[in-house]
């Protein structure tokens, strides 16, 4: 029988990609990945618990991922609650001696500290082998996700080459992340990403903290914005979701819905899913 090297086990284990038909609409042509058989099962870890407002989105994002990206089922673990959570589902899962049984992929738009530890614990405490993803953000993905909520919402041309017309249109945006001034910063990336595409001011602002919204407000005022939209840098699980109505209307502005299941979520969910598992191959 022929050796087979390091490299082509490697190969064989790494997902495939594949070019999907092509279809209409602003995601025509993404990549997916095809996973080959046997591969470590992809995890999304959800905050909170499975039956707050907003865990459906996980769900979703996980169909989406199976039926759009690898043509695997994908599952859901909550860091909250005892339903579904995440230990729970990792314990569940079978190991074929000591090969990599699941990737985690933290179902969140940016670093967040609380987060990441206890997806990090989870995964130490795993009876299987399990490895953590990065977060989904920042990556232009989600810039183009806020993009689509806010023309889903009349906030924002859908079209920025056909310069369409619209009333209801602003013209600065505040993107609110949750988190400190830590994750601001973080999320300034999604932020400049987000202005370029709008051709529009984009400040960004901590949904914890109202002065932050306000003085981001304040800044799109100054800058000549005679209207401003809210855009929420949430997913749709996370607590802070629910501080979304009122800090829009802290400074008199509209805001667009969380990402929820968008498209481009469930491709980031794949390809952190694929760089944790050449990381992890080649480690």
């Amino acid at each position: 029988m022929p050796a087979v090297s390091p490299e082509s086990q490697a190969s064989e284990a790494l997902p495939s990609r594949r070019r999907r038909t092509p279809r209409g609409g602003r995601h025509r042509g993404d990549e997916s990945f095809l996973l080959p058989p046997g591969s470590p099962t992809l995890v999304l870890a959800v905050p909170g618990h499975a039956r707050q407002a907003g865990a459906e989105v996980g769900a979703e994002l996980a169909r989406l991922v199976e039926i759009e990206h690898t043509g695997q089922p994908a599952y859901v673990g909550h860091l909250d609650g005892a339903e579904a959570p995440l230990h729970g589902v990792l314990a569940g899962l079978r190991q074929e001696q000591d090969e990599l049984a699941a990737v985690v992929v933290p179902l969140t738009t940016g670093p967040d500290p609380a987060l990441d530890r206890a997806v990090h614990a989870a995964v130490a405490a795993a009876p299987v082998r399990a490895v953590a993803a990065e977060p989904l953000g920042p990556h232009p993905l989600i810039a183009e996700a806020l993009h689509d909520r806010l023309a889903d919402a009349g906030l924002a041309r859908a079209d920025r080459i056909r310069l369409m017309t619209m009333v209801t249109a602003a013209s600065g945006f505040i993107v609110a992340t949750p988190g400190d001034a830590t994750a601001v910063r973080q999320a300034e990336v999604t932020s400049v990403l987000l202005a370029s595409r709008l051709a529009a001011p984009v400040f960004t602002a901590s949904l914890n903290d109202e002065a932050s919204v306000k003085a981001a407000a304040e800044q799109l005022r100054m800058a000549g914005a005679a209207s401003i939209a809210v855009a929420p840098h949430v997913i749709g699980t996370e607590p802070e979701a629910a501080l979304i109505p009122p800090a829009a209307a802290s400074v008199g502005a509209a805001h667009s819905a969380p990402l929820g299941a968008h498209p481009a979520l469930a491709r980031l969910a794949a390809l952190r899913y694929v760089e944790a598992l050449s990381s992890a191959l080649a480690g």
